[in-house]
C-alpha cells in the first residue's frame, strides 16, 4: 500500500470508527476547527469599531500617498483630483490614458491598448465613475465623455486580441485591423453591471444600459437598451429623468 493510500484509509478510520480513540480524535479535530473565545459585547463592538477606523485610515493613507501618484505618473494627462479605490489599476499595452478632474476608478480595474497598434488613446472625462472588475480595451480609441457611469464586470473590446481565421490564431498572430475600432460613450451614459460594448460602438447622451447587454451597434440618447444583441428598449422620458435624479 502506498503512503497516499494509507493516508487516505486513516483518514476514513478517524472519520467513521466507532473506536473511543477516533471519537476523541474527532471531538479535538471539531474544538481545532470551531473553537473560538466567546463575544463579550461591551469589548468587542468598541473594538469592531477601533479596528475599522484603523484599517480604513491606513488604507486610505496608502491609497492617497502610494497608489494615486504611482498612477498618475503613468497618465498622458492627469487631473489634480483622482479618487481611486482598492488598490491600482492595470494599465499596460502602451495605451495612452487621460482622466478627467474628479473622476473615481476602482483599483480593481483594468485599462489595455492594442499592443500591434501604435500609441492606442482612451480619454476619460470629468466625474466618472469605473467600478469594480472593469475593463477598457483600447483598439484605437475608447472615449468616455463627462458624468459617465460604469458599473462592475463591464467591458468595452476595442479589439478582440486574435485574429478570425483559426490558422491566424494557431500562429499566435494579433487581430487584424478590420476588428478594431472605437468606442465612445457620450456624456451622462450609464453602464450596469456586466455590460460589454462592442469595438465601433457609439452610445448617445444619457442613455442606459441594462445589466448583462451586449452592445454591438450604436444607441441613440436619451434610451434605456438592453439584451445581446442590446435594442432599445424605451424612451428616457424628463419625466423619468427627474425621477432618477430623485431616487439619487
Amino acid at each position: 500500500m502506498t503512503q497516499a493510500n494509507q493516508y487516505h484509509s486513516l483518514r476514513q478510520t478517524l472519520k467513521h470508527s466507532p473506536a473511543w480513540w477516533a471519537r476523541a480524535a474527532r471531538k479535538t479535530v471539531e474544538l481545532a476547527r470551531y473553537g473560538q473565545l466567546p463575544t463579550v459585547a461591551v469589548i468587542h463592538k468598541p473594538l469592531w469599531v477601533i479596528h475599522h477606523a484603523v484599517r480604513q485610515g491606513c488604507q486610505q493613507l496608502v491609497q492617497q500617498c502610494y497608489f494615486t501618484p504611482l498612477f498618475k505618473s503613468q497618465l498622458a494627462a492627469a487631473p489634480r483630483r483622482l479618487q481611486l479605490y482598492s488598490g491600482m489599476p492595470q494599465l499596460s499595452g502602451g495605451l495612452q490614458l487621460s482622466i478627467g478632474e474628479g473622476s473615481r476608478i476602482s483599483g480593481i480595474s483594468s485599462f489595455f491598448g492594442r499592443s500591434s497598434a501604435q500609441a492606442p488613446v482612451c480619454r476619460i472625462g470629468a466625474n466618472v465613475d469605473i467600478g469594480w472588475q472593469s475593463t477598457i480595451a483600447a483598439g484605437r480609441t475608447v472615449i468616455l465623455e463627462d458624468n459617465v457611469r460604469i458599473a462592475g464586470r463591464c467591458y468595452l473590446a476595442g479589439f478582440p486580441g486574435h485574429p478570425e481565421d483559426p490558422a491566424g490564431r494557431i500562429a499566435g498572430q494579433p487581430e487584424t485591423d478590420d476588428q478594431v475600432g472605437d468606442i465612445v460613450l457620450k456624456n451622462n451614459v450609464w453602464l450596469a453591471t456586466g455590460v460589454t460594448v462592442i469595438a465601433g460602438v457609439t452610445i448617445g447622451e444619457n442613455s442606459i444600459i441594462a445589466a448583462g447587454s451586449v452592445v454591438t451597434k450604436d444607441i441613440p440618447a436619451n434610451v434605456v437598451a438592453g439584451g445581446v444583441p442590446a435594442k432599445v428598449l424605451r424612451p428616457i422620458t424628463k419625466t423619468t429623468a427627474e425621477e432618477g435624479r430623485a431616487d439619487d
